[in-house]
Order: C-alpha cells, then structure tokens, then sequence
C-alpha cells in the first residue's frame, strides 16, 4: 500500500532557530547536577542544573561567549568550541548533531511549496514482497509515505484515513486508538516528538512542520509538555509492546534503515522472536490480511 502526503500550507515561516537554540540549550544544562561532571556543590541555587559559569568552565570558554550562545547567537561559532560545549553537557550523539544544525545551519537550496516526498516504485515492491512483516517507509514530519498489508493489520487502515492524516505525530496524540495500542504509550509519544525536534533542527524553516507543531500544541497537552522538554531523538532500533483489538498483546522488534539515497526516508520494519506468541500472533494477522482492518481485498491504497 502507498500514496504519497499531500502538502499543507504552513501558517507562519517556520521555527525561531535562535530561540530552539536558546532553550535547547539552557533544558541540556538545567538537567546536569554538579555531581555528574565532578563539580563541587555548594549554595543555594535558584534553578536546577549548573550555573553558565560552570558549563562555561567545563568548555572551556569564557561566561560571556557561553552566554552570548546561550541567548541564541550561534553566529561565528566553531565547531570545536560547540564540540566542547557538547561534552560539556554530555549530549548523546543526536543531540550533538541537533546542537551543531541550531548553531551553524546549512543552507538549503528553497524547494517548490508543493512539493511532496516520493517513494520509489521499486521500494514500493519490496514493501509488498514482505507481506509477513509489518513495514512501512516514513519521511519528513513523521509522515507515512508508504506501508504494506501486515502494517495496516497491525497499525490500523491507513488507507481510510485522509492524507495529512497519515501522519504518526497526529495518529499518536490525536487519535485514542493509538493510546490503547501502545502499551508504553508514553515512551512511543516521546520518541516521536524527539524524532520531530531532529527534523525542526535540520529544516528550521519548514512551514508544514511549523504547522503541524501548532496544531500539535493547541490540541494535546502532552504533546506542549513533551515538546517545552527540547529533548531529541534518532530513529533506531528497540521493541515495542502492542495490545491489539484482534489478537492480544505482541512484543515485537523494530530496525529503522535510513535511504542511502534519501536521508530523509527510513523504511521501519517490526518482527517477534521465532515460536513466540508474538510470532504466531503476527502469523495470525498475515492469515486473514487486510480483512483485520476491514479494509477489503486490494493490496494497494488509492494516490491522492
């Protein structure tokens, strides 16, 4: 099954970048106790976390140039100094790559308003030749571009739902059918706001994804919460436990492939353990196909 997302016009002109830099920033250091990085701890503090002072001797730069970053001017920083300050803070390694697309942007060449990703033909039959695995190839904004039989039975018929719709950030907080899925709902929910602050960080300037963040944040509290924490994550690997309506609870397993030739593109498949109930639940889902969504017999969606 496939179909491409249909563009949205986003209201307003993207992201502040100086003020994703500002907070992100300020949520690293306000989460680091001077224990952690062999600081002695004395007085009273009025916030949590280390002082500018602190970060700003653990970096090796002086309070004023950390301030002046802090407050959002990443102009002229180098990457050694932002390397420094990263350990500083002990970012993992997506979070360095977030701090360093805040900093020092690249410049992206502008791309046509109406333009939408596209799967290639050839990873669409790959998609339907693993027809007893859940796959599903996600883009930009958390989009589903694409998926195959066994991830509609799992996930839901995607195919019923309007374009814009297919979208994993509005499936998880806007739609109570997805809270009853997950049954560590709260983890799923926070890895895909940590997944869209990634984005946020590479594309700054993405309306859509403005947007989508503001319908996001006017609709779900959790979602306001989730996204005011600055945390950021790369889609990897891990499991995930599911409760479906048909046949129970499954703890399945799921590898994310970036696209070489895409980077913005991941195909994300799920499988269980062999002569597991998982396994044989999924078995059981491949049997009856598309009839578990009630989504009929044909294999492919309609394009929009």
């Amino acid at each position: 099954m496939d179909v491409q997302p249909e563009t949205t016009p986003g209201s307003g002109g993207g992201l502040d970048r100086r003020a994703e830099l500002s907070e992100f920033l300020r949520t690293r250091r306000a989460r680091l106790k001077p224990e952690d990085v062999g600081l002695p701890e004395f007085g009273r503090r009025r916030v949590p976390g280390l002082r500018r002072e602190e970060l700003a001797q653990l970096a090796g730069v002086s309070v004023a140039y950390y301030t002046r970053l802090e407050q959002g001017n990443g102009h002229n920083v180098s990457a050694e100094v932002l390397d420094a300050i990263a350990r500083a803070l002990r970012l993992s390694d997506a979070e360095h790559a977030h701090l360093t697309h805040l900093a020092k942007p690249k410049q992206h060449k502008k791309k046509p308003a109406a333009r939408s990703q596209q799967v290639r033909p050839a990873l669409r039959h790959l998609l339907d030749a693993i027809d007893s695995v859940p796959a599903y190839v996600v883009g930009r904004r958390s989009h589903v571009l694409a998926w195959n039989r066994m991830a509609a039975a799992l996930f839901g018929d995607w195919a019923q739902l309007p374009a814009q719709e297919r979208n994993w950030a509005r499936m998880v907080f806007l739609r109570p059918e997805y809270r009853e899925l997950f049954v560590e709902w709260d983890q799923k929910a926070a890895d895909i706001v940590g997944y869209l602050r990634l984005d946020a960080g590479c594309h700054p300037d993405d309306p859509q994804l403005s947007a989508l963040v503001g319908e996001l944040s006017v609709k779900s509290e959790e979602f306001r919460r989730l996204w005011a924490a600055h945390d950021v994550k790369e889609k990897s690997h891990g499991v995930k436990r599911l409760r479906h309506p048909l046949v129970g609870d499954l703890t399945l397993s799921f590898e994310t492939f970036r696209l070489v030739d895409d980077a913005e593109q991941s195909l994300v498949t799920y499988h269980a353990d062999p002569d597991t109930a998982s396994a044989e639940a999924l078995r059981l889902l491949a049997s009856w196909g598309t009839d578990a969504t009630r989504a009929g017999t044909t294999a492919s969606a309609p394009t929009d």
